[in-house]
């Protein structure tokens, strides 16, 4: 177990859902949350709920000249970066035949790209400190896709080969990086990917709880846990779908169908 006490942890996505609540069980912890996201009224009034250390920036992760300001500003105001929380991103879900170009590129702009601008900002730093944290959320979508996902699959995916290939590039170097794999939560998230509601009554009994997801992020860096999926049942099935994709297909294909 690493102790979180005085460790500086900038989170992308922090203005609401598991972002503000990672950010809020980081500051009991003894943490210094740094949160970023695009709407600064909402990164304020969070902001209003943390009594301990913490900062507030301003920042798009689909702009990578205002990624580097904020990792540059934060490292000049604490002299370290010890953990990067790559949090931002959103789903959209549509049939590919109905989905415009910009539904792919959009959201590969934020939910792929937006983690690598991050972490190659922020990774600098921690290779002049020969330590430190990189923690990608991805999803259980980028190991078993869905129809209606093919957008939000493909980031994910791309998210974790991303957090794969890094890890095994980083070795020996003193920083660790991490990929979290929830399955559905119960968060804002779906108010922009499913605004009918659908999707959300079909798997309601299924979704995870916000606040069980913050927790599991935090023991992910206190942990240093390389990966995690949750809920644990389903990464198990997303592994035998990999193992056995005819087979899970026929089995299961119209239980995941739930858009």
């Amino acid at each position: 177990m690493v102790s979180l006490q005085g460790r500086v942890v900038l989170i992308t996505g922090a203005s609401s859902g598991i972002g503000a609540l990672t950010a809020k069980l980081l500051a009991k912890r003894g943490a210094i949350p740094v949160l970023t996201a695009r709407s600064r009224d909402k990164l304020l009034r969070l902001s209003e709920t943390i009594e301990s250390d913490h900062e507030v920036y301003e920042m798009d992760v689909s702009s990578a000249e205002q990624v580097a300001s904020v990792a540059a500003s934060v490292h000049a105001r604490f002299g370290t970066i010890d953990i990067l929380l790559n949090n931002a991103g959103y789903g959209e879900f549509i049939s590919f035949a109905e989905a415009p170009l910009s539904h792919f590129e959009e959201m590969m702009d934020v939910n792929y790209m937006g983690t690598v601008r991050c972490t190659h900002a922020v990774l600098p730093y921690m290779l002049q400190a020969g330590c430190g944290h990189i923690v990608n959320v991805a999803s259980l979508a980028g190991k078993m896709a869905t129809a209606k996902s093919t957008g939000y699959a493909a980031t994910k995916h791309a998210v974790l080969g991303f957090t794969n290939a890094l890890r095994r590039e980083l070795r020996g170097s003193g920083i660790y990086v991490s990929a979290v794999n929830p399955g559905p939560i119960d968060t804002p998230f779906f108010r922009r990917a499913d605004p009918e509601g659908t999707y959300v009554r079909n798997v309601r009994k299924f979704i995870l709880q916000p606040d069980r997801v913050a927790e599991a992020i935090v023991s992910v860096m206190e942990r240093r846990t390389a990966e995690l999926d949750m809920p644990w049942a389903a990464g198990v099935g997303a592994k035998l779908a990999q193992l056995f994709p005819r087979t899970v297909d026929k089995l299961f294909g119209k239980f995941l169908n739930k858009k």
